[in-house]
């Protein structure tokens, strides 16, 4: 008996010891298990016959300025060119469409959703955090916060885009971000014309606690990307908003995307899709096009009557 119990106490200990050195882990490693960027950009929109402008893009954080790689692609046709293209509001865009990608890869992994977009007649600025792609830097919450910002500038100066034109499009950590960039936007006063949000959670240790249940994760959690709370201010100024989600996510829980839609308080549509966290907006089909088209246009429209 008493050798019993002391293999039960060596047991015991040693299940701590490893609960606690994984615990040790996560707190060091985070932003790893965070961020998986992709150095390597292997395909551009001209492999997919789309003209497209590279762009090089300064994000200030605290002292430091680094490169963000970014891409313009225009509404305006195929092509292959790489020069700088006319402005792009022309008859042929219907608005623009500012695209911040989920934790993993690079630009070079988000052409079918570019080429979606561009079917549906929409300029794309699609970029790369700092520390992924091309990008400088390394990758953080406030480093994707004004990567994001430095984006929307661009467009709005260097492009003399209307931010009455602009939707913000975020998938999955992108969701994050591009909720981010939008609360941001409305505390200024100059808030874009909606906001789409992908495949995204409430928050990111929402996420951490479904898939690590027997770890602290929101006392250990550095990276928050708190997309819930922020939107009773995106309500306060009336931001359309798109919820897109499947229930075959399995990354993200599909009661995390209807949490965000059924607390948001403003205009809102929710568009269910088929298929797992990464593949669900190919494998949905036309419905995942026809369903941003239908938001897509009565937002724009709505936006063009009021201006």
């Amino acid at each position: 008996m008493h050798t019993l119990l002391t293999l039960l106490q060596w047991l015991l200990g040693v299940g701590a010891a490893l609960w606690l050195l994984v615990v040790a882990g996560m707190a060091l490693f985070q932003s790893r298990l965070v961020y998986h960027p992709s150095a390597t950009v292997t395909a551009t929109p001209s492999d997919i016959g789309l003209a497209y402008e590279p762009l090089w893009i300064d994000s200030a954080h605290q002292e430091t300025t680094q490169r963000i790689r970014a891409w313009f692609v225009p509404a305006s046709g195929p092509g292959t060119s790489a020069s700088p293209m006319p402005a792009p509001e022309g008859n042929l865009a219907r608005g623009t469409v500012l695209f911040c990608h989920g934790n993993a890869g690079n630009l070079g992994h988000r052409l079918e959703t570019i080429q979606i977009l561009h079917r549906l007649g929409l300029n794309v600025l699609a970029f790369d955090y700092q520390g992924y792609g091309e990008s400088s830097g390394h990758p953080g919450e406030e480093q994707t916060r004004t990567d994001a910002l430095a984006c929307w500038d661009w467009l709005v100066t260097e492009r003399g885009i209307s931010p009455k034109r602009i939707i913000l499009m975020g998938r999955s950590l992108g969701g994050g971000v591009a909720a981010r960039l939008a609360a941001d936007l409305a505390a200024q006063g100059r808030q874009p014309a909606a906001l789409v949000l992908e495949s995204t959670f409430t928050s990111l240790p929402d996420v951490g606690a479904r898939l690590y249940p027997w770890l602290p994760v929101r006392l250990l959690a550095r990276h928050t990307y708190g997309t819930l709370e922020l939107l009773p201010s995106l309500a306060r100024v009336g931001l359309p908003l798109l919820v897109i989600h499947s229930p075959e996510d399995e990354l993200v829980p599909f009661d995390l995307g209807q949490s965000l839609y059924a607390t948001y308080q403003g205009p809102k549509d929710f568009l269910t899709i088929q298929g797992s966290h990464n593949q669900g907006y190919l494998l949905t089909g036309p419905a995942y096009d026809q369903g941003l088209d239908a938001f897509v246009s009565r937002t724009l429209t709505s936006e063009r009557n009021d201006s």
